[in-house]
């Protein structure tokens, strides 16, 4: 009995111990909720003081904000109406910069030709209003990528390129002091790259059909204009190529003096030889250098050595080409733009284009080049009055020599010419020639100095002309009105001849082939 009843009392100790803790552990969470509530209680109530201001917000602000994450989820339109909203109500905000920029970006992230169209009037109002703003050089570097994103490949339409090179130009030229500038001069650089492409095309076109003078302007506008270009050692070696096809041309024409042919050549392959060195000189990095060194060599002219600085930079520009790739030649025929992944990263891209060179300016060129070369060799040409030693005509019986020209014809005292001299050699007459002195009966003297000696006598002329003698009579006239008769004999001789000419004719009998002739079945 005593056993249970301490059993019980410990359990109720225990129980009362526990109600006693949790009861505690109450009373102490109570209090703490209760001041966390005052404080929450005590931020609504000072936000909502309209002296203090506290976390309050500006209309232009919200407006601004809600624009822009319209533009984030891609609700453009509702994104301009907050932006336009924000203009018109709030001129004086100090959003006003903001939201005009992001108007241009709104339509520029739309895309589509219209879309783009609309971004750069934007861009274009708000370097007109902000030309001092940082901003100002983003809003002309977006205009520039606008072109760039509509460049057609380079034997397509070059009007977006050319737009995009004027544009990153202007971005270079107006905000020089910009961190963009960098990346502007990189695109320019892209776009150059596209455009050389495309002259270089077109050259290469002329210069296989052998329009020398359209071939040359496209490449030597190449030359002055884009030095960068992937490519320009090929161009070079081209336009070399072209003026020696000048040159093959003046060798062949038969037309031209054989002196100022010589000229001429000298002339074209000077300008030749000098372009294999401006390859050698310039780009000697370049993977086509040997070729140019080859030309020269078969040319016998001496190769130069390039300066260590133009090795180093030139290396420098090779290096920073990336190579074509298989991926880019494949996402070049499905892509819509050009692929520039060849075009240089290091450089200063051409800022100021020069003269363009058309092919009539090659052509006056070429002409002056040919007036020069025959005033070179007129007589006393470049000598001052000094014509001792200009070109003689040649004697009339000497050969002509290539740089002398040769005396007209003239005619030489032929033996037997004249008439009234009797003897039995030929000789040769002149029939009524005009000014001529009359013959003199008599021996005629040769000239020592000619060429072919007479043979014969010196003192025989041609025998006296003779009348015709007369034709014998007709004897077998057939007198009008009377029929021949035909003897017997003459009726043989007919006959016989009737058979021989039937013999004669060709018949659909085959004759008998002999030897060789079996082996032919027609």
């Amino acid at each position: 009995m005593k056993l249970l009843s301490s059993n019980l009392y410990c359990k109720v100790t225990l129980r009362a111990a526990a109600t006693a803790s949790l009861i505690s552990l109450v009373l102490l969470l109570v209090p703490a909720h209760g001041a966390t509530k005052a404080k929450k209680k005590k931020q609504v109530d000072l936000s909502a003081n309209p002296l203090g201001n506290v976390n309050s917000k500006q209309p232009d602000k919200e407006l601004y904000d809600k624009a822009m994450v319209a533009i984030k989820k891609g609700r453009f339109d509702l994104a301009r109406l907050d932006l336009q909203t924000l203009l018109n109500t709030y001129p004086d905000s100090e959003y006003q910069m903001r939201a005009k920029l992001a108007v241009g970006d709104s339509w520029f992230k739309e895309g589509g030709t219209a879309a783009l169209t609309q971004a750069e009037a934007e861009y274009k109002d708000f370097i007109t209003f902000f030309p001092q703003a940082p901003e100002a050089a983003e809003a002309q570097m977006k205009v520039g990528d606008i072109y760039f994103m509509q460049m057609e490949k380079p034997d397509r339409d070059f009007t977006n390129a050319q737009s995009a090179e004027r544009e990153y130009r202007a971005m270079i030229d107006q905000f020089p002091d910009s961190p963009l500038v960098p990346r502007a001069k990189q695109k320019l650089r892209e776009v150059q790259e596209v455009l050389a492409d495309r002259e270089f095309l077109i050259g290469q076109y002329y210069s296989s059909r052998e329009n020398w003078s359209g071939a040359l302007a496209r490449l030597e506008t190449i030359a002055d204009t884009y030095p960068l270009f992937s490519k320009s050692d090929q161009v070079w070696l081209t336009i070399g190529d072209a003026y020696e096809g000048e040159a093959q041309q003046v060798q062949i024409s038969k037309a031209l003096p054989a002196a100022v042919r010589e000229r001429l050549d000298q002339v074209y392959l000077d300008k030749a030889a000098a372009a294999y060195d401006h390859v050698i000189t310039r780009y000697p990095m370049a993977p086509h250098v040997e070729d140019a060194r080859d030309r020269l060599i078969g040319m016998n002219r001496p190769i130069p050595e390039p300066t260590q600085d133009a090795i180093a930079a030139n290396d420098a520009e090779e290096r920073s080409r990336q190579p074509m790739r298989f991926t880019d030649k494949t996402l070049g025929i499905l892509k819509h733009g050009p692929t520039v992944v060849e075009a240089a990263h290091v450089g200063e891209p051409t800022l100021e284009s020069p003269a363009r060179i058309i092919a009539p300016d090659v052509t006056r060129e070429n002409q002056q080049i040919f007036v020069e070369a025959f005033k070179a060799e007129q007589p006393g040409a470049g000598k001052g009055t000094d014509t001792a030693k200009a070109a003689t005509p040649t004697g009339a019986n000497e050969p002509p020599r290539s740089d002398q020209p040769q005396a007209p014809l003239q005619f030489e005292n032929v033996p037997g010419s004249d008439t009234g001299d009797q003897g039995t050699g030929i000789g040769a007459s002149i029939v009524s020639a005009p000014n001529a002195a009359p013959a003199q009966p008599g021996p005629v003297q040769e000239d020592p100095n000619a060429v072919v000696k007479s043979v014969g006598t010196t003192t025989t002329s041609l025998p006296a002309a003779e009348a015709p003698s007369l034709a014998p009579t007709q004897v077998n006239d057939i007198k009008p009105g009377s029929v021949p008769v035909q003897t017997a004999s003459a009726g043989a001789k007919a006959a016989k001849k009737t058979k021989a000419d039937l013999s004669a004719e060709s018949s659909s009998r085959k004759k008998k082939k002999k030897g060789l002739a079996k082996l032919n079945p027609f």
